[in-house]
């Protein structure tokens, strides 16, 4: 085992203009102090690689501040416990945190869960039954509230939050169209997830396609992306549609200050006033007095095989950069996670 007084972590070396590149980021390795009483030493073992940390690349305004020049990267981990003089964990044990890019880390015990690694594998923790999850139920619950009957339409729907949100969305009776890219992500959520229908929106005829799947029109759209996927969907929200607003992915890479012509913004509000519709844009934490009800439901389901899930694993901290640059072109298929030690 590598020796638990250093860490290995990868850092913002710069800021990416435009989409990040492998120069943006630098593996280093430093050495770890002692304990102190109250502390615990950490070993991550696995590494949660998500959109949102793009925009922790820049030094813009966000809800979260952003990553320094020289700080490691963030994200969510799942680590075993090394060493303790917290008498709240001992020495094997397993605990959700947010301990960022690095092999090891020192925590005063504070936000960490622990983790029953007999009840699922430790890895959903950070997918299915971690924030993506919950995010996928909380924002259908609070803001989509899909009805039995109700044609329910996501982005992304391959990924980690997009998938869980058509099968959530259709254990709460929605018919769930689903949009990915490419035939091989399409025919996993239409053949594996129980999808009703799922669209390839990088087939020419995307369009065409995805309103014959929506015959009635389209009464929640779980936005994850924008783009061209958004100006596809937009004409066919119904009245009184909600669209929770989670992230816009193919929009991370734009230049803030670029100037965006034509303007649809006023058109795009005259729709919004004439359907009546309710957008709004949301972030997980906003909700977490539900995550109990979550963590029930979800086990539940997944126990009833209502609710499934595919993960892409990578090995090594190192491949970190290359394998979150991927994420933001759609490479990856299903939730990305690093393993960073068995």
């Amino acid at each position: 085992m590598a020796n638990p007084s250093v860490t290995t972590r990868i850092v913002l070396a710069s800021r990416p203009s435009g989409k990040p590149i492998t120069a943006n980021f630098r593996l280093e390795q430093e050495t770890l102090r002692d304990l102190v009483e109250g502390e615990i030493l950490l070993q991550i073992l696995y590494l949660s690689l998500d959109p949102y940390m793009r925009g922790r690349m820049d030094d813009a305004k966000s809800y979260a501040a952003p990553v320094a020049i020289g700080g490691v990267m963030e994200g969510g981990t799942v680590a075993r416990v090394v060493s303790s003089r917290n008498p709240a964990f001992k020495p094997g044990d397993i605990v959700l945190s947010h301990s960022g890019w690095q092999s090891h880390t020192i925590s005063d015990g504070n936000g960490l869960r622990k983790l029953d690694p007999d009840a699922a594998p430790i890895s959903t923790a950070l997918g299915i039954l971690g924030m993506p999850g919950f995010t996928a139920y909380a924002g259908l619950r609070n803001i989509g509230r899909p009805k039995a009957g109700e044609t329910l339409v996501v982005a992304a729907a391959s990924g980690a939050v997009g998938s869980a949100v058509g099968q959530i969305g259709k254990i709460f009776g929605a018919r769930a169209v689903g949009i990915a890219g490419g035939p091989d992500k399409c025919r996993y959520l239409y053949e594996e997830l129980g999808f009703d229908a799922a669209i390839d929106h990088r087939a020419s005829d995307f369009q065409t396609q995805l309103a014959s799947a929506c015959p009635n029109g389209i009464d929640v759209y779980f936005e994850n992306v924008g783009g061209h996927v958004w100006n596809a969907v937009f004409p066919l929200l119904n009245d009184f549609a909600r669209i929770p607003i989670c992230g816009l992915i193919a929009h991370y890479n734009d230049d803030a200050g670029a100037s965006r012509d034509p303007d649809q913004l006023p058109a795009v509000m005259r729709t919004i006033l004439r359907k009546s519709l309710t957008l709004r844009g949301f972030i997980q934490r906003e909700f977490a007095d539900q995550r109990p009800d979550f963590y029930r439901e979800a086990e539940q389901w997944i126990a009833e095989g209502r609710l499934r899930y595919k993960e892409d694993i990578v090995d090594g901290i190192e491949n970190a950069p290359e394998a979150f640059i991927g994420l933001l072109e759609g490479r990856n298929f299903g939730k990305l996670v690093v393993r960073i030690a068995p």
